[in-house]
């Protein structure tokens, strides 16, 4: 069966309605948590980016059963990989083994606030790959002194390390970064419901383990307001992976999606009350091989209506796919 996801979106909601839309999630009955981890909205109108990791440790207390994961968090430039270790394993103590660490190559658009500029996507690729190596080895328990290409840690040692392994998940766009995962990864994470990723995975030694993806949807009773705030707050999200990455900045994101309509943005995200027209932009992904979905419900203050609409219907209907 497929599982279905809540995504606390931190561009779009405070550090506390965070907590509460999560904590509304489990008892709505998803399966899944996720959460964004950005320094910028990607637009202005979504008006919000708090600490991630503060959210997830106030999340770990406020609920007892929904498991949590980044999604996806950049080890290698904002963050060290070192520190990203403990993170991941003090959140894993707090949630008593609930919490999976997604991690990705990073947008530009969070990661140019320490300076030093954007590196080129290869070269991107290889730091994930030697931080994961890094991360993988602290949560282990191994006293780490590591010094690479893009990295040094030096008589590294997490004292509070958890029983219950940290999962690591890795984002991928293209085959460089299948490979990645398929080498190094406990589960996958992608954005589009591309067989092809999957089937890549797969090749690079990724078969059997857990694939996740993830869908904006924007439920509301009135169908034109729910376009209308998908196009103010999502549009961007239609612009795909490549050009994402290398924006520096929501004036940036918002001259690049100028000319995208409503029109558009209705035809790739699923608007209104029409709970089937919401199953039908899930199953590609299940169709695909995904076995879990994130959805996000675009509008920080709709939260609450979409909760009670989703336990009442959508996910029952879900739960068929």
């Amino acid at each position: 069966m497929l599982r279905i996801g809540y995504t606390m979106m931190t561009e779009q909601a405070g550090p506390r309605e965070l907590i509460g839309h999560v904590a509304g999630a489990e008892a709505t009955g998803f399966d899944f948590s996720v959460i964004s981890d950005h320094y910028f909205p990607w637009l202005g109108s979504q008006g919000h980016a708090p600490y991630a990791w503060s959210v997830l440790g106030a999340a770990a207390q406020a609920t007892s059963t929904i498991p949590l994961m980044t999604y996806v968090t950049c080890p290698t430039t904002r963050y060290h990989p070192a520190v990203v270790a403990q993170k991941a394993a003090t959140v894993q103590l707090l949630s008593e083994g609930r919490f999976r660490l997604g991690l990705g190559s990073g947008e530009n658009l969070n990661e140019h606030v320490v300076g030093g500029g954007w590196p080129s996507a290869h070269e991107r690729l290889e730091k994930l790959e030697e931080a994961t190596d890094i991360i993988r080895r602290l949560l282990d328990g191994e006293h780490v002194t590591h010094h690479g290409p893009h990295f040094d840690v030096v008589d590294a040692k997490l004292w509070d390390v958890p029983e219950q392994p940290v999962p690591i998940g890795i984002a991928v766009s293209g085959d460089s970064s299948c490979e990645i995962a398929g080498n190094n990864a406990d589960l996958v994470i992608a954005t589009e419901p591309k067989k092809e990723l999957l089937d890549a995975f797969d090749r690079y030694g990724g078969a059997g383990k857990p694939r996740i993806g993830q869908l904006p949807v924007c439920y509301d009773t009135d169908r034109d307001a729910a376009v209308a705030r998908a196009h103010d707050q999502f549009r961007w999200a239609l612009s795909g992976w490549r050009v994402n990455a290398e924006l520096p900045g929501p004036k940036s994101f918002e001259q690049a999606t100028a000319l995208v309509t409503p029109e558009d943005v209705a035809g790739q995200i699923p608007c209104g009350d029409d709970v089937d027209a919401f199953v039908d932009a899930v199953r590609p992904y299940a169709e695909a091989g995904f076995t879990e979905v994130a959805l996000v419900q675009i509008g920080g203050d709709r939260q609450g209506p979409f909760l009670d609409w989703a336990g009442k219907k959508l996910l029952p209907a879900l739960r068929e796919l």
